[in-house]
């Protein structure tokens, strides 16, 4: 784990604009129980993007775990306005339910509660990132299991916009693929960014 928040805190002291470096770091910290470090990161996160909607969720999260309840429910009530706008409707059920675990109350939804959506005609499944009903992809993105999850679960558009922020992690992770432990960041992104199921 110590190894894992060095290498992240040396991506965001490279490039402090480096908004997925801050993210990672801020969910190293939380992984390790080093909230008040998390909530720091987290927070420069939001600074960079405020529409990061897994952001929010770790950060109410631990902000929660620091013992400030009331700095975590409005972070989260936040959040999801932000998720439901979005559509990122994983992090944005996962807020309401902390929300109601802390004793406030979820925001409504503007598009329709936390209900997964009615497949509309001529489609075969709710994309696991927008929440939308849409088309299956023609094919796989890719082999493997992974590859399987990923054809499963998200639509084409989401897995458009996958391709460009997965060559923003490479880049700006300096990720080797071929390294295991560099191809496992890799995964670990795409299953955050996609909102894939366990």
């Amino acid at each position: 784990m110590q190894e894992r928040i060095e290498q992240f805190k040396k991506m965001a002291e490279a490039d402090p604009q480096n908004e997925m470096g801050h993210f990672s770091l801020g969910k190293a910290y939380f992984d390790d129980g080093q909230f008040d470090n998390a909530i720091a990161s987290l927070t420069r996160t939001l600074e960079l993007n405020p529409t990061y909607s897994k952001a929010y969720q770790l950060l109410g999260d631990a902000q929660a775990k620091a013992g400030n309840k009331d700095a975590a429910l409005a972070t989260l009530t936040k959040g999801f306005e932000v998720a439901d706008e979005r559509g990122d409707r994983m992090p944005r059920d996962a807020m309401a339910k902390t929300i109601s675990e802390l004793g406030g109350t979820p925001p409504a939804s503007k598009h329709g509660g936390t209900a997964q959506a009615t497949l509309a005609e001529g489609t075969d499944f709710n994309c696991s990132r927008c929440g939308r009903p849409s088309a299956k992809m023609a094919e796989r993105p890719f082999k493997g299991a992974l590859g399987e999850l990923v054809w499963a679960n998200v639509c084409q558009v989401c897995w458009r916009e996958w391709i460009g922020v997965g060559t923003k992690v490479i880049n700006e992770m300096g990720l080797q693929l071929a390294d295991p432990r560099a191809q496992q960041i890799y995964d670990d992104h795409l299953k955050e960014f996609l909102q894939l199921p366990e």
